[in-house]
């Protein structure tokens, strides 16, 4: 039988040998699950994207964001694409509006009409395709990677289900796509993409445990978002002047 180390930090090694938790049984299981998950995104991305079809196949995705993903293959056709690009993916993620991948971005300081206009760009620098049937449809290899990605996101940071936080994720890592390339260059580096997507899910919950509410809201009220933007900055606060001191110490050992 094949074997794959696992590293682990010191701490959580330790813990993990007084708790005699079985590392290999929860390890196989994990990367079952995980297999699963890609692969099903795999063969969804690689099919004809038909709207019905493709919300019945992405069951881990959250509503907001299969609404993105159906939004994106919308977008593509009505600029008659080819296939759908990240571009399209992230341009579904703007015209959803209310999702938290969004609120992310605030936290960034990306201004969402900026990266809209970028895309707007785009799609006047493209030329339409002629002669494609749309049942032909699919989605792009960046695209398909992104989704990929998305999924590996969701998977890593320990959650059951896939939303448009981790949709956000998979596109700034993914090299190739256009949305990567618009969002890395308006600041989107992927380790404070995900530490300002981790923070935003800590804040949001803290704020559905003081609030309680009977049901779910539809969407972040304007001022519990500010509110949450806020405080995801001041998480972030930290991290961007380690970066600060990082490239400051590099600077310095380049011009030595």
């Amino acid at each position: 039988m094949p074997k794959i180390n696992v590293y682990l930090p010191d701490e959580l090694a330790e813990a993990v040998k007084k708790a005699g938790v079985p590392v290999s049984a929860v390890c196989q299981r994990a990367l079952e699950q995980a297999v699963r998950r890609v692969t099903a995104i795999r063969e969804t991305a690689l099919g004809a994207p038909d709207l019905d079809d493709l919300t019945a196949r992405l069951t881990q995705f959250t509503p907001r964001a299969r609404e993105v993903v159906k939004l994106a293959v919308e977008q593509a056709r009505a600029l008659g694409a080819a296939e759908v690009g990240t571009e399209h993916l992230l341009g579904g993620m703007l015209a959803e509006g209310g999702n938290l991948a969004i609120q992310v971005l605030g936290a960034l300081e990306i201004d969402p009409e900026e990266v809209r206009r970028r895309l707007d760009r785009l799609s006047l620098d493209t030329p339409a395709a002629t002669g494609a049937d749309e049942t032909e449809l699919a989605f792009g290899a960046p695209a398909a990677a992104a989704l990929e990605m998305t999924v590996t996101e969701a998977t890593s940071l320990g959650h059951n289900y896939v939303g448009c936080e981790h949709l956000l994720l998979g596109l700034v890592a993914e090299p190739d796509g256009a949305a990567g390339r618009v969002l890395r260059e308006l600041g989107a580096e992927h380790r404070l993409t995900r530490h300002a997507v981790s923070a935003a899910l800590a804040g949001y919950v803290h704020l559905r445990a003081q609030t309680r509410p009977a049901t779910p809201p539809p969407a972040l009220p304007a001022d519990a978002a500010s509110a949450l933007s806020a405080a995801v900055r001041e998480e972030l606060r930290p991290v961007l002047l380690r970066l600060e001191r990082l490239e400051e110490r590099l600077g310095t050992a380049d011009e030595a």
